[in-house]
């Protein structure tokens, strides 16, 4: 062993101890593993900051903002529902739910699809009285084992499919992954689909949306000439939101006001005071074509810079008793009101009657420069942790349809994955889907920053020579090993590792071993390329091996032990199923 290599094994051994103490982030960790790499001369100042450039880095934001996109459009949701009514046991929720989480996780990123669900799972648990934490563990490993599918659908793939490039010129293509990926979403989605009892039930903990009843805000909207819910009953626009609004009051002819009951139709022009959830109340207003009286300021609010926000009424306010309607919000301090709650109390006239009080929660809509000075004027005080929908209705299958052209262009070979997913979340910018703001909101800076440091330390342990090293040391130890169970073993050690680093992290040290492995081994690097990506990417036995587990864990309620109750059978299954499915459709002999 070479000086290099020394100082390159105990780099990479130093950085792995940070990451398994855990008392520093991730992505701090690996910039000081980088660091002392530049500062030792391992890693090359000229190749300290490659990493940013990379052609992983770049797919992995782009997959990101894709998946937001579509998060945002709204079409999970519209696409759901006409399931909701079927979904009135907990083995039909965590069955559709699954399923339909496996299925996006094979198109978009793991983590986007994941997160796309979620909402919808906490729908589906609060109308049927289900514990969320029985649905989305199972959602979070059937995301994992969908990613397995495509080249987009986790990190692994993505990086396995660059280092193959560097071994042999050609990198693994959009749906190469799919034969084995198939398999093995087949065998997990039939145990993951009934095996929810080894999740033990937990109590979630509070949030800030706890605090409001269904009916909390009232909003008022108004029914424009054309739209498709004029002519129906009360009751076909409160299943257009999932029931989750409450038609208050019906204004028509401006001064009759009409106690709605669910087969009274309503009209055009017809005025409505609805109570529910700010999403409630934006899933009526995009399905139902309604308009909310209080957004005509911010209908020419362009995206970049609206800016909608809750906030409270504070004693010191000097809006206390005055109508909103006097208050003229739009010309004094262009903004709008769109919902009011008061507590124990349900508003039965038009917003702009009503008169503000102390502890009243107002949702705002304006601009980035005009809120923040109105909320100061006004003495409201915003309430950060929410994210309100309302006043941002963007439904549409735009971002479906450039991510659909994107897969097709990648498949067929007409460019590359970078372009095309580069190119579509460029398209959906441009397109206004989300702005600049939401899309820097959405990529998280220390995925990409983790990612970016690792990369050139995994390069330095090659261009010492040390991943021919150990290939030779595990090869001595593999040899006289069928080369099946040498795919076993490779699987197992990916499998071992990412639970203590993370997936990113395993693929990029023991991506170029097991190429350097299979070489020495006289067999083809393929397979075992392949065995890293399945073995890095199925961590299901702790929440900090991928962000998936990661980002159920409070909402869920979960710890950290319950994941292996129904990780640990997952993961034998996936061996089981996966390595003789790597074997046949990837054949170990060159």
């Amino acid at each position: 062993m070479t000086l290099d290599q020394a100082l390159a094994f105990a780099l990479v051994g130093f950085t792995v101890a940070g990451f398994v103490w855990g008392r520093l982030p991730y992505d701090l960790i690996a910039l000081l593993g980088l660091l002392a790499g530049v500062a030792t001369g391992i890693v090359p100042i000229k190749s300290a900051f490659t990493g940013f450039a990379d052609d992983v880095v770049v797919i992995v934001v782009a997959a990101l903002l894709v998946s937001a996109a579509i998060a945002r459009s709204g079409v999970v949701e519209d696409i759901m529902r006409p399931l909701m009514p079927h979904m009135k046991t907990v083995q039909r929720q965590v069955t559709i739910l699954v399923a339909a989480v496996t299925v996006l996780a094979m198109f978009t990123k793991n983590v986007g699809a994941l997160a796309m669900f979620m909402p919808v799972a906490g729908q589906v648990a609060r109308k049927n009285g289900t514990s969320v934490s029985k649905l989305l563990m199972p959602m979070a490993f059937g995301s994992l084992i969908g990613g397995l599918v495509t080249l987009v659908g986790t990190s692994p793939n993505i990086i396995v499919s660059k280092i193959r490039q560097d071994v042999t010129g050609e990198p693994f293509r959009m749906f190469d992954y799919a034969p084995v990926g198939l398999g093995v979403v087949a065998a997990g989605f039939l145990f993951l689909a009934f095996a929810s009892r080894l999740i033990p039930e937990r109590r979630p903990g509070g949030s800030m949306a706890d605090a409001f009843a269904m009916d909390a805000y009232t909003a008022e909207a108004e029914i424009p000439e054309g739209s498709a819910i004029a002519g129906r009953t009360v009751a076909d626009l409160e299943a257009a939101a999932d029931n989750d609004i409450l038609v208050r009051t019906i204004i028509r002819e401006r001064f009759r006001r009409l106690e709605p009951s669910p087969a009274m139709v309503v009209k055009a022009n017809d005025l409505l005071l609805l109570g529910g959830e700010p999403d409630g109340i934006e899933r009526a207003v995009a399905r139902a074509g309604l308009r909310l009286t209080g957004d005509a300021a911010a209908r020419r609010t362009d995206i970049e810079s609206e800016s909608v926000v809750e906030g409270v009424v504070t004693p010191q306010s000097p809006a206390i008793g005055s109508r909103i309607g006097k208050l003229a919000l739009e010309t004094a301090h262009g903004v709008s009101i769109l919902a009011v709650s008061r507590a124990d109390t349900q508003i039965e006239q038009r917003l702009s009657s009503v008169r503000l009080r102390e502890g009243d929660v107002l949702v705002l809509k304006g601009t980035s420069e005009t809120v923040p000075p109105a909320l100061a004027a006004l003495r409201i005080l915003p309430l950060a942790e929410r994210s309100i929908v309302l006043g941002r209705n963007r439904r549409s299958f735009i971002p479906l349809g450039v991510l659909a052209c994107a897969m097709l262009l990648t498949a067929f070979g007409v460019v590359s994955a970078v372009a095309a997913f580069f190119a579509a979340a460029v398209i959906l910018l441009l397109l206004r889907v989300m702005s600049m703001h939401e899309a820097y909101q959405t990529v998280e800076a220390s995925v990409i920053v983790l990612l970016a440091a690792l990369i050139p330390l995994s390069e330095a342990i090659q261009t010492t020579g040390g991943t021919d090293l150990i290939a030779g040391w595990l090869s001595a130890l593999l040899h006289n090993l069928s080369p099946t169970l040498s795919l076993f073993m490779v699987t197992l050690l990916a499998m071992a590792v990412t639970p203590f680093l993370n997936n990113a992290a395993t693929v990029l040290m023991l991506g170029p071993i097991a190429a350097g492995l299979a070489q020495r081994l006289g067999l083809s690097p393929d397979p075992f390329l392949m065995a890293v990506a399945l073995g890095s990417a199925c961590d299901f036995l702790t929440p900090i091996g991928h962000q998936c587990n990661t980002i159920v864990m409070a909402p869920g309620g979960y710890r950290f032990g319950d994941y292996w109750r129904l990780g640990l059978p997952l993961s034998v299954i996936v061996l089981v199923v996966g390595v003789p499915l790597i074997a046949f459709f990837w054949p170990v002999m060159p």
